[in-house]
């Protein structure tokens, strides 16, 4: 009667559920795996789902429709995140421990259920808070409805999730040391620039690995071959952040793909004539390369705004892989020197 719960609101976010519940299996957990859908997830993504998880539970979408404080923090699409209040309402589970579609565990980590509501892990950006990408709960309609109502009254800080459930779970940072996980179960991989020698030291003992960021796992490109992860056709970028990405990968390529493939030679067995590939079939928004060397779904992230990348640099959050990689900032500084 204990579940790990997950949270797909689109055709873009399931894939990033269907590697945390691969990897889940992999590494042998004993609980039920449960994810949340919005009405927006297409019927074939659905059926991948289920193939992973044991229970696919369609949802109604929440918005905080607080377009002030999303602005404030330039991530507008969180607003859909308050939909991640759904989990309260499985009351047919005792006890469960969410993790957002943008997280991988790297260990079996059942011994979360000895914790008790609410037990999550502090922030990168601001410890004295909560990261809501992981947390320890127990489902209860009437948690639900007053957190429904918190969300009504107060709203939230940030806009999203995370705001709202540090201010209604407030006595978090002060209370109860037992209910702060230690950092490795939500490490945030931007993180391992922040506090190198800290990572160096503790980080082989990471947990789950959370893909913070308008830049996902599913946003690179993926070298079948040398098993190598690229952006941009470089492989740049920190070897903790590579590796965590190249596992990401390794468990899309292996057990994912592989689903995909099968339901494809299905839908041909069905339709002879049916000239549609599996990929334009349930990624009707994107599109994917799967060659014999390269492995990519070719979903743009979002572009950050000048005060986003600006904030990011502020918090010590730079994108070496990316926009920040050495070889951008020379030749910034060649231009001017």
């Amino acid at each position: 009667d204990q579940a790990f719960v997950t949270l797909a609101t689109d055709d873009v976010y399931y894939q990033g559920a269907l590697v945390l519940g691969q990897s889940l299996r992999n590494h042998r957990t004993s609980r039920r795996l449960a994810v949340l859908i919005t009405p927006e997830v297409s019927s074939g993504m659905r059926s991948l789902l289920r193939s992973v998880f044991d229970e696919v539970i369609e949802v109604g979408a929440l918005d905080s429709a607080d377009s002030l404080h999303l602005a404030l923090v330039q991530r507008p699409e969180l607003g859909v995140t308050f939909t991640k209040l759904h989990c309260w309402t499985l009351t047919h589970y005792s006890k469960c421990v969410f993790m957002d579609a943008d997280t991988l565990v790297l260990c079996n980590v059942d011994e979360l259920f000895d914790r008790e509501e609410f037990s999550a892990a502090p922030d990168s950006g601001w410890p004295d808070c909560f990261n809501s990408g992981v947390f320890v709960f127990r489902p209860s309609l009437k948690t639900y409805n007053l957190l429904l109502q918190f969300a009504e009254e107060h709203g939230s800080f940030d806009g999203g999730d995370q705001g709202l459930l540090n201010s209604f779970f407030s006595n978090w940072a002060t209370t109860d040391i037992d209910k702060h996980l230690p950092f490795v179960y939500n490490l945030s991989s931007s993180a391992v620039y922040t506090y190198v020698p800290a990572f160096n030291h503790f980080g082989r003992d990471a947990k789950v690995v959370h893909f913070l960021g308008s830049t996902k796992p599913w946003n690179y490109k993926y070298n079948l071959q040398t098993r190598k992860v690229m952006q941009d056709g470089t492989t740049s970028g920190s070897l903790h952040q590579l590796s965590f990405l190249a596992l990401w990968w390794n468990i899309y390529s292996a057990s994912i793909l592989p689903l995909l493939e099968k339901t494809q030679k299905v839908e041909e067995s069905e339709n002879e004539n049916n000239q549609m590939t599996v990929f334009s079939l349930f990624f009707p928004q994107s599109e994917v390369t799967y060659a014999v060397s390269e492995l990519s779904i070719n979903l743009k992230p979002e572009e950050p705004s000048a005060e986003d990348e600006r904030r990011k640099w502020e918090e010590g959050r730079m994108d070496y892989m990316g926009k920040d990689a050495f070889e951008h900032i020379k030749k910034k500084l060649d231009a001017f020197l």
